[in-house]
């Protein structure tokens, strides 16, 4: 199929480019890197400078494809000022949806986060009512890059009901590479006690990448979503237990499929898209969270 992929030189990006290059897809990069007029090295995608919070440039980079993966974001709400945050993935998710949409576009993959639930950067802090937390978990999202994914979502839902798009949502948990593993997950490798709201959960970039590949490929109808997260938690620890230690009786457990599982559940992208992990934080790191050689 002929994809277009936003935010494609964003660490999420670089990675879901790569994988829909080898699954044999015709790939258009869009992001707001400025282009290389040089010879590039074969194989590399085309690549089309957008800021995509212009509707103009939206439609002029969407025009022609297949298939859409939306990555473009900002990151998270504590580096820009909140009207930024909002303004920016908003109006960036609107006008290329709605390009997909006004041009036949078949297939819509949407990056959403696991931030929608809203837990994880609130003003009046709150916690999940049961974990590993799945897709029907209740939402309430307070902050500004929350409330952008989960009306992202409500977006898909819309394009669904107007027209013939078949959409996806992936809720990646936190995104890790091999540059970046040690300083991310470290910490909670050799001390469960440094919380996080995910609940020690993750997600290897690679991962990530086949997931959205899948999604792109798929015939799945109407809007569904899918959290992405490696099955295992942060260090491998018996999650019922560490969930009780730190979080008492004040989340509920629910029963998991394997004793060192994750605090977000990906069974649905497991078995509705057929995603497959193969990548885990002790493929990256020892014991004690240090970083292997490699």
């Amino acid at each position: 199929m002929k994809v277009v992929i936003t935010g494609a030189h964003g660490k999420v990006g670089r990675a879901a480019t790569q994988a829909l290059v080898d699954a044999g897809h015709k790939v258009t990069a869009t992001d707001l890197t400025r282009p290389v007029f040089e010879r590039q090295p074969k194989g590399t995608p085309r690549y089309q400078m957008a800021d995509l919070t212009d509707a103009g440039e939206a439609f002029a980079v969407i025009r022609g494809a297949d298939a859409v993966v939306h990555c473009a974001a900002i990151p998270e709400p504590s580096g820009n000022p909140p009207q930024v945050v909002f303004r920016t993935n908003l109006m960036a998710t609107f006008n290329v949806l709605e390009s997909a949409v006004r041009f036949g576009v078949k297939r819509f993959v949407n990056i959403s986060s696991e931030t929608v639930p809203g837990f994880f950067f609130p003003e009046r802090a709150f916690l999940p009512k049961y974990a590993p937390v799945d897709e029907l978990h209740p939402i309430h999202p307070q902050d500004p890059y929350a409330l952008t994914k989960y009306f992202g979502e409500l977006l898909m839902d819309a394009a669904v009901e107007r027209s013939d798009i078949r959409c996806i949502s992936l809720r990646p948990s936190w995104v890790q590479n091999e540059d970046n593993y040690e300083q991310n997950l470290g910490p909670q490798v050799r001390d469960a006690a440094e919380l996080s709201p995910n609940l020690w959960s993750y997600v290897d970039v690679y991962d990530l990448a086949d997931a959205i590949a899948l999604a792109t490929a798929s015939d799945l109808p109407g809007h569904e979503v899918f959290y992405i997260a490696s099955p295992d938690n942060v260090g491998s620890r018996n999650f019922a237990e560490i969930l009780h230690q730190y979080y008492g009786d004040q989340i509920e457990s629910r029963p998991t499929s394997r004793p060192d599982a994750s605090g977000i559940s990906s069974e649905k992208a497991q078995r509705m898209l057929g995603w497959a992990p193969k990548r885990s934080w002790k493929d990256y790191l020892d014991s004690e969270g240090r970083a292997l050689s490699r």
